[in-house]
This record gives structure tokens, C-alpha cells and sequence, in this order.
């Protein structure tokens, strides 16, 4: 059977809720939707957030208020839901949330952002290799397993549209995109990359420029997929005609 999947940093989901958001979940005919930086607890949403109507919702909110967090919308109740990589150094933040479901392991997770300095930078490094583990983990086991979410990188020139202005600016350094690329080396796929190697989309612009307007943009925003799914993927987009955020939708299809 085919299974959409969407996944979007919505930047606050009470400020999406503003936006339009829960109208467009609605619409949006998925199985599941994963969304990042909530910036919110559960007990600060609204029923139409925590309950929308065909959606089972869960839950990691970080401890500090306005801050990080991801949620997840899903048609069919997960079988299990578990939270964080069992680590200090990262589970306050409410950074990830594991849903299983039948055919597949889901990884919901809002990777570290790196740009408030070198210690922020190493911080975020040490959440790759910690997360790396994990999934290493479950490449061994042969466990379907698909990571969603914000990874705060771009990884290849294709993927930013300033890659010389941008070689030492966090989200671009030489270190970020060698930790990402140990998740491809690793056998993990960038089912976007996958399908479409030469077409030029990002999913995140910098609202202050207003740099959505002349698409000066970076590709943050990954569905991956371990190797076992990777002659299942139906379809994977950039879905960068929908506004609300600084970051855009982007979804895959999957047949499994």
C-alpha cells in the first residue's frame, strides 16, 4: 500500500495555527505529518492542534517554554512512541520523537542548529554522531527506518544557492556536511536527491533578507530512508509553494 508522508519546521505551531495550519492538515491527505519546532508544550495548544479531526497526535516538547520541539500526525495510531536518544546532552530540547508503525520506524527529529558559535557548532556535531548510532543500530537489525526533519544542514553545493559565500557560515561548514554524509555512507538514502539529482529546490529562506522572494535559499529539510525502502519510494518533493513558515513542506511517497 502507498503511504504520504510530509514533514515541516513550522517555526512555532501556535503561529502556524495563525497561519492556517490546521486547515491545511486537514487537507492535506497524508498517513503521516511531522512537524519541528513547535515552540510549544501540549498544555499551550489548542484542542485543533492536540486533536485534529483524523489525525493521532504525540508529542516532545522541550523543557524550556518557546522553545525547539516536534510533534507528530499520524492516520493510524503508532504502535509505539518514544522520545529523545537517551542522552543528556539532547533530551531536554525535545528534539526526537520515534513512531512505529507496521511497515516502517519513523524518526521525527529537529537536528541542533549550529549558528551561535563554535560551541553550538560542536554541540550540533556530537547529535549527529550521537543519532548516527542509533540508526547504525537499526541499519544492523534490518529494521525499515525512515529520518524526517530539519536536519540544519545543506549538503551539497546543489542544495544552497551561495555555496562559496557560505563555507564558513554553520549549516554549510566542511564538518556539517561530512556528518551528514556518514548517514549516506552509512547506507541511508536522500530520497529527494534520489529521484530528482539535478533539480535545484531548498526548503528554507532567511525571512529577515527576505530572501523567499528571489529564492536565495538551502535545502535543510531530508526524508531518508534505510536501503531496504529505497526501491519503494513512489515520489519525494519540495513543497515550496506553501507559505507559513521559513521553511516549506516537503513529502514522500512510499510503497509499502
Amino acid at each position: 500500500m502507498s503511504w504520504r508522508l510530509l514533514s515541516w519546521n513550522v517555526n512555532g505551531l501556535r503561529a502556524a495555527e495563525k497561519k492556517g495550519f490546521v486547515s491545511w492538515l486537514g487537507g492535506a491527505k497524508a498517513d503521516v505529518v511531522a512537524v519541528q519546532e513547535i515552540k510549544a508544550q501540549p498544555d499551550q495548544l489548542s484542542e485543533a492542534l492536540l486533536q485534529p479531526p483524523g489525525y493521532h497526535a504525540v508529542f516532545h516538547a522541550a523543557e524550556k517554554k518557546g522553545y525547539s520541539g516536534v510533534a507528530t500526525y499520524s492516520a493510524r495510531p503508532p504502535a509505539k512512541v518514544s522520545t529523545g536518544l537517551n542522552d543528556p546532552r539532547f533530551d531536554a530540547d525535545g528534539r526526537v520523537l520515534l513512531t512505529e508503525f507496521e511497515p516502517f520506524t519513523l524518526f521525527n527529529i529537529y537536528f541542533p542548529n549550529g549558528g551561535r558559535g563554535p560551541d553550538w557548532v560542536a554541540h550540533k556535531l556530537a547529535f549527529y554522531r550521537r543519532f548516527l548510532e542509533i540508526a547504525e543500530g537499526y541499519l544492523r537489525s534490518g529494521r525499515a527506518m525512515v529520518v524526517t526533519g530539519d536536519f540544519n544542514t545543506a549538503f551539497a553545493e546543489i542544495d544552497i544557492a551561495r555555496p562559496r559565500e557560505n563555507q564558513k557560515t554553520s549549516g554549510f561548514m566542511p564538518e556539517e556536511r561530512a556528518s551528514l554524509g556518514e548517514y549516506f555512507a552509512a547506507g541511508m538514502v536522500d530520497t529527494f536527491r534520489h529521484l530528482h539529482p539535478d533539480t535545484i529546490k531548498y526548503t528554507w529562506w532567511d525571512m529577515v533578507s527576505r530572501a523567499r522572494l528571489r529564492n536565495v535559499g538551502w535545502r535543510l529539510d531530508y526524508f531518508l530512508v534505510s536501503p531496504s525502502l529505497k526501491d519503494r519510494i513512489m515520489a519525494a518533493e519540495v513543497l515550496d509553494e506553501i507559505q507559513g513558515s521559513d521553511h516549506c513542506p516537503i513529502s514522500l511517497e512510499l510503497d509499502v
